[in-house]
């Protein structure tokens, strides 16, 4: 499949791996790359002995990198020990970039950054960004209101009057070939994966959690914010996270000020860790997004990005006869 983005970037694929953090590691990245796209690890909030051991895992496998910009501005250092493994690209994501810009073009990655408004867009432009990532509120994982299907075409608007050379790609909602045919539509030159990719054997998702997400549709998705008060993360104002509204978080979400009573809240993050450790829904929150209803398997993840470039040839083929 041939975008601008496949001939930049020299893959044959226009689908990237999302950098979900602690759960993309270096075999889903490896994984993704292998099969013709780009695969990210992702680098979360960080933690530097995580990362190396995930760099190691992809081998020598052309992968990129992503981190939460924030927190990344915490530890800055870790941007360090990243280029050093000379990624294809680093994405940056929910903070400032520019501080960041320089140094990764100085290392020859690709800048790609992740934007959920028209003026993330064009902050993000200023800065120098080879590639933006349109994330609409479908996606699972943090984000902000703005929906794939109008944000998509109007960053792409905006990057053909004022940086047309810039690649765009869309992410939220797509989980099949059906969602990368309609971002191509839409104007990206390829799309951002994340929940589909969860429901491979390289993602270090658990399996009790893939089996819940298995079980669920789109419908049983909410943003919330119980996920952030568990850990004790304090995000920018706005964010939200999706993720399925079933056990752990159906009990707290609308009761977000009762689960920070210190006692509660020292109670209930122990046990938001222990259902991350034991795989168990019940006991903490599991963040997909609004396509978990279009999943109902779990498959290597080279299959999987094959598949969506097999589905997105064959809906291409049909278009003229519908």
């Amino acid at each position: 499949m041939d975008t601008r983005f496949t001939r930049q970037f020299g893959i044959q694929l226009p689908i990237v791996g999302a950098p979900m953090g602690k759960v993309a590691g270096g075999r889903l990245a490896a994984a993704v790359s292998a099969a013709g796209g780009l695969g990210l690890i992702g680098g979360g909030y960080g933690e530097a002995d995580w990362l190396e051991r995930e760099f190691a895992a992809a081998g020598d496998a052309r992968i990129g990198v992503g981190f939460i910009t924030w927190s990344l501005a915490k530890q800055p250092q870790l941007l360090e020990q990243a280029l050093a493994h000379r990624p294809a690209a680093v994405m940056l994501s929910f903070g400032e970039v520019a501080p960041f810009a320089p140094r990764i073009r100085e290392a020859g990655a690709r800048l790609i950054c992740q934007v959920q408004t028209v003026a993330m867009a064009r902050e993000a432009l200023a800065a120098g960004a080879d590639v933006l990532v349109a994330q609409g509120s479908e996606a699972g994982g943090h984000g902000l209101q703005r929906a794939t299907f109008t944000l998509v075409p109007e960053v792409a608007d905006l990057i053909a009057r004022e940086a047309p050379d810039t690649l765009l790609l869309a992410a939220g909602g797509v989980a099949d070939g059906r969602g990368l045919v309609a971002a191509l539509a839409l104007g990206a030159d390829g799309v951002l994966v994340g929940t589909r990719l969860l429901m491979s054997p390289e993602a270090l998702f658990p399996p009790g959690l893939q089996a819940a997400a298995r079980a669920a549709d789109g419908d049983l998705t909410v943003r919330s914010t119980v996920p952030d008060l568990a850990r004790r993360y304090v995000w920018p104002p706005g964010f939200t996270a999706r993720i399925l509204h079933t056990g752990y978080a159906a009990e707290w979400h609308g009761r977000e000020q009762e689960l920070v009573e210190p006692p509660v809240l020292a109670r209930e993050e122990a046990r938001y860790w222990r259902g991350v450790a034991e795989g168990n829904p019940q006991d903490t929150c599991v963040m997909v997004g609004e396509g978990v209803g279009l999943i109902d398997d779990v498959a290597p993840a080279a299959e999987l990005v094959r598949r969506m470039a097999a589905q997105a040839r064959e809906c291409l083929s049909a278009l003229p006869r519908r």
